[in-house]
């Protein structure tokens, strides 16, 4: 059985957290904190806590003696359930298995974790699965999550699979969950451009979670990053996936939530984006539709800001001063460039096919009649009007 399960074998805090390589297999901080992901569920603020003043090792050697000091949130029956889940356990038969499907584990202290998930504060992940290609805390650093419903509608996967292809076209890490709908959409868009994307799952990255969806989530785990709390082996349920959003929302820079009823889950996404000073963005659609009311509430209560693009994106979650999105305007016409007083006079002028005299035409234009027949010639050489007899009239244009 794992070292970590003979008692004997547990090290010193000052071992752990110097992370020292032993001769028969991983560090035991590593080790201890795999044994913990399978302890605890993700987000426990109580074992986060304990994380704070301890080493992994220390943890679970308390734990398994049942000698914990006295511990905020940590009562009796919590101890037990901790206790009841050691029995059997192998940490590295976990680290073998997600090895064996291209994977790692990593955790705080490694160069491949990403720092901002600190701003978890306990509920920081105690460690991290990864499958898949690339340094996850440098892809993190220029990433942005697009989030909605799994019953979207063809405009909700239209808009996150165009939204999705942008930003992966710009250099941009798109994360989603690998759900049905938006989720699905957002990272298709970044696979069918050659983009990187990371699926954060509510289950092992082992497992392909929903079903219809597993060869998506394969693609992504070649092409991108899986990345999960939970060990190789694990099933999400309800809670889990509620406990995942957490994680999308502080990995990212900011997020994007596309089509969002008023009780979808991925609002949840959006508010712990903004409990962690993230952007929070929403993608307006129908006002008939149901299916984008939580994101217009989202808008209307200055949670969101509204975002129809990427450049729009990147502009606010880009740098200072280099991903500004371009002003809209409207086409400029010709017409749009004359002068005051030549504008003026043109809108005097009727387009019927007698015309007005100069006289008429300087009572309507406010203008002296020796400028409005200075103005009137060259409106004339311009092609907006033409002279009949002691009339003008406008040219009409085919």
């Amino acid at each position: 059985m794992n070292q970590l399960l003979r008692q004997p074998r547990i090290p010193g805090a000052a071992e752990a957290v110097a992370g020292a390589d032993t001769n028969d297999g991983p560090e035991p901080e590593r080790l201890a904190r795999v044994l913990i992901c399978r302890l605890s569920e993700p987000g426990d603020a109580v074992v986060g806590r304990w994380l704070g003043q301890l080493s992994a090792v220390d943890v679970v050697k308390a734990i398994r003696d049942g000698t914990v000091p006295d511990h905020p949130g940590l009562d009796a029956t919590r101890l037990a359930g901790y206790q009841a889940r050691l029995p059997g356990l192998d940490p590295e038969m976990d680290l073998k298995r997600v090895r064996d499907v291209g994977g790692r584990f990593i955790i705080p202290g490694d160069t491949e974790w990403p720092s901002q998930l600190d701003d978890l504060g306990d509920g920081r992940p105690v460690g991290l699965w990864v499958a898949g290609t690339g340094s996850l805390r440098l892809l993190a650093l220029r990433s942005v999550a697009l989030v909605g419903s799994r019953a979207c509608t063809a405009y909700g996967a239209h808009v996150a699979g165009e939204l999705s292809a942008q930003l992966a076209e710009r250099g941009w890490m798109v994360v989603s969950g690998a759900a049905y709908g938006i989720d699905a959409a957002a990272h298709r868009g970044a696979l069918a451009v050659g983009g990187m994307t990371a699926a954060v799952l509510a289950c092992g990255v082992d497992v392909a979670y929903p079903k219809g969806n597993a060869e998506l989530i394969r693609r992504i785990g070649v092409q991108g990053l899986l990345v999960s709390e939970l060990p190789p082996g694990e099933h999400p349920n309800r809670f889990r996936f509620v406990l995942r959003n957490r994680v999308i929302a502080a990995l990212t820079r900011g997020t994007v939530v596309v089509e969002a009823a008023v009780r979808s889950g991925a609002l949840s996404t959006a508010r712990r984006a903004r409990d962690l000073n993230r952007h929070t963005m929403g993608v307006a659609g129908p006002v008939t539709s149901a299916f984008s009311a939580g994101v217009h509430a989202l808008i209307r209560s200055g949670a969101a800001v509204l975002v129809t693009d990427a450049a729009e994106i990147t502009e606010l979650i880009g740098a200072i001063g280099d991903d500004l999105a371009p002003q809209r305007s409207g086409p400029v016409l010709p017409r749009d460039l004359l002068e005051p007083a030549v504008a003026r006079v043109l809108e005097a002028v009727p387009a019927t096919p007698e015309g007005a005299p100069v006289e008429r035409l300087a009572r309507q234009s406010g203008l002296p009649p020796d400028e409005v027949l200075q103005r009137l010639y060259e409106l004339g050489s311009l092609g907006y009007v033409e002279r009949h007899g002691a009339h003008w009239r406008v040219v009409r244009r085919r």
